[in-house]
């Protein structure tokens, strides 16, 4: 076989070879070579900052479930900038801290600290749809110090609320899912990551909490723990704990005017969140229960503890009444027994763990000038509310109408200081607006990247004042790409719901401000459909794009049936059947970070 022609000769093949050689060596240094955006942490010096004293850290929270990585951060509202530390206990090759829309490992925002071998590097990224992890070439985390301590390493670094990259993360007030991971093994490039192909976590945070001073508790308050009972967790990755607890017999009536958690030592990673709820207030009995919740032997009682108490959620701190309020416990009228729910989060599937956490109530006999209220605005529990499957976006809309604040409210309204948003497991989003002389005024509470699994009572930035005559609007967001059949209201997890369960003052006898389409909508008084019941009407429908369009632009016409309901489940006077729906003007901003160029920061 001839190998030359007769053109080439052996001394230029010699050259060509050499030259191959040569570019393919410099193609492997330069990938050994820092990236050029990266800061390189071997050698980075200390910051101008680092003289002063150590920025105080206020919120923190245990990232995995065995409290390896910690997550700690403060907020600068003047800056519109968060302060992260993380600290990793035993920090190998790298670690990865991320934000996504739900916890996903595909496009997410990320931050990443990796070695090659002999040298680190930390550097703002992102994850393809594939989960591929590029460098992002605007570098918007901003590294502040890296050092080893005695208890881990620990980074120290800073982003904007908004950076106007399209690959980044928008920081908003409600939930962040935040995905972390450990590197193991050196990387020649940050190309060669995937995250699909090393273990990763999700958590979920208020990264966003308001900017005010916690009060100062009078000298006389008194403290109820609600705790669990040495309960052995459970070797499973989900259990709910419910335990029931009796009140003294001759306690009178007392303002709670703080609460707080809880937590077994050693179990901060795996007590996901607490609720406290109060039971119904003519039980006169409610049987002793320390068990699952979701047993169905337990006593069907429990299940007439429904009205919230307390609530917290991992990384949220102690909830503060105003000083003008407190929530009333003990009494005349008071309900003496309370259910306690626990969720525990054991995905390591740990066993023999003992756990006594569960709610500090601080209370006083000194009462304030009014009793707080909890009342829920959003859509009745009713199948007429379906949800089409296969939907990625569908809007379910609840309304609390001006007929019903003016029938029920004080002339001088009521103050919002807080709230706890509910849907079940398709719920994406939630938003309440609240509407005067049909204008949207302001948001009283939104999270656009809400979660079932994260549901705690948010402290709102600014107490919100709602007048006789206004409106409240509650608009949802459900996807049900993941189902087959439509999905209704009702009580069960399969079910849906829309509630945002506002905390006020004064406290008044409005409890319940929802809506729902009126069951006459179709025009007959009567439905023509025998007996077949609404969820199997939905059931027995072809579901396709049009049928979907058509069951919005009912909902979004057709008029409603109120439920504007006293303290004792009935309705205040009037007729609140066959409403029309609220005129309303949309004149809020969509977007709240306006970026260079008329462009605009979307979450």
């Amino acid at each position: 076989m001839r190998i030359f022609s007769k053109d080439v000769r052996l001394q230029d093949f010699t050259i060509m070879y050499f030259t191959g050689l040569a570019a393919l060596m410099v193609i492997l240094v330069a990938s050994y070579q820092a990236p050029s955006n990266a800061v390189d942490v071997s050698s980075l010096k200390p910051s101008p900052s680092s003289s002063l004293p150590p920025l105080p850290m206020p919120f923190r929270m245990p990232l995995d479930p065995l409290g390896n990585l910690q997550l700690a951060w403060n907020i600068s509202y003047a800056t519109q900038e968060v302060y992260i530390q993380l600290r990793v206990a035993e920090l190998r090759h790298g670690v990865v801290l991320g934000m996504s829309d739900r916890g996903e490992l595909t496009n997410a925002d990320l931050v990443v600290l990796w070695d090659n071998g002999t040298r680190s590097y930390f550097g703002d990224a992102w994850s393809d749809s594939k989960g591929r992890v590029s460098l992002d070439s605007q570098q918007d985390y901003e590294l502040i110090e890296a050092k080893q301590k005695a208890d881990g390493f620990y980074l120290l670094f800073k982003r904007p609320f908004s950076t106007c990259d399209p690959r980044d993360y928008v920081i908003e007030e409600g939930t962040v899912h935040v995905i972390y991971g450990l590197l193991d093994q050196p990387l020649a490039s940050l190309g060669d990551l995937n995250l699909s192909r090393i273990h990763m976590g999700v958590q979920r945070v208020l990264m966003l909490r308001p900017d005010m001073p916690s009060p100062t508790l009078p000298p006389e308050v008194k403290t109820m723990d609600v705790l669990a009972p040495n309960v052995i967790i459970p070797n499973q990755e989900t259990t709910y704990w419910c335990f029931i607890q009796k009140l003294p017999d001759d306690m009178p009536k007392n303002h709670i005017v703080m609460y707080e958690s809880v937590i077994t030592p050693g179990n901060e990673a795996i007590v996901h969140h607490i609720e406290v709820f109060e039971c119904a207030q003519d039980l006169r009995e409610v049987p002793q229960y320390s068990g699952s919740c979701d047993d169905k032997m337990k006593p069907k009682k429990l299940n007439l503890c429904r009205h919230v108490l307390a609530a917290w959620a991992m990384g949220a701190e102690a909830f503060y009444y105003p000083p003008d309020a407190g929530l009333a416990i003990g009494g005349p009228g008071s309900s003496r027994f309370l259910r306690l729910e626990v969720h525990y989060h054991n995905p390591l599937l740990i066993s023999g763990r003992h756990d006594s956490s569960g709610i500090r109530l601080h209370y006083t006999h000194n009462l304030r000038r009014y009793d707080a209220g909890i009342m829920e605005l959003g859509l009745v529990y009713t199948p007429v509310m379906a949800i089409p499957p296969k939907q990625h976006t569908f809007y379910l809309t609840g309304y609390c109408t001006s007929k019903c604040t003016r029938t029920a409210l004080p002339p001088g309204g009521i103050y919002v200081f807080a709230s706890q948003l509910h849907t079940h497991l398709a719920g994406r989003g939630v938003r309440t607006v609240l509407v005067r002389g049909g204008k949207e005024l302001d948001v009283v509470q939104e999270d656009q990247h809400f979660s079932t699994e994260y549901q705690t009572i948010r402290v709102l930035k600014k107490m919100i004042n709602i007048l006789p005559g206004d409106v409240l609007i509650t608009k949802c967001t459900y996807n049900t790409e993941d189902r087959s059949k439509p999905t209704v209201g009702g009580f069960g997890i399969m079910e849906e719901m829309c509630v945002n369960y506002i905390h006020y003052y004064p406290r008044t006898q409005l409890e319940l401000c929802k809506s729902h389409v009126d069951p006459g909508f179709h025009g007959n008084d009567q439905c023509v459909c025998g007996d077949v019941g609404v969820t199997d009407q939905y059931a027995q429908l072809h579901w396709d794009d049009f049928a979907g369009e058509v069951l919005d632009s009912l909902y979004n016409t057709a008029p409603i049936s109120m439920h504007c309901n006293q303290s004792t489940a009935r309705l205040f006077p009037g007729e609140w059947e066959k409403q029309p729906l609220p005129e309303v003007t949309s004149i809020l901003p969509k977007h709240r970070y306006p970026c260079e160029g008329g462009a605009e920061s979307y979450s």
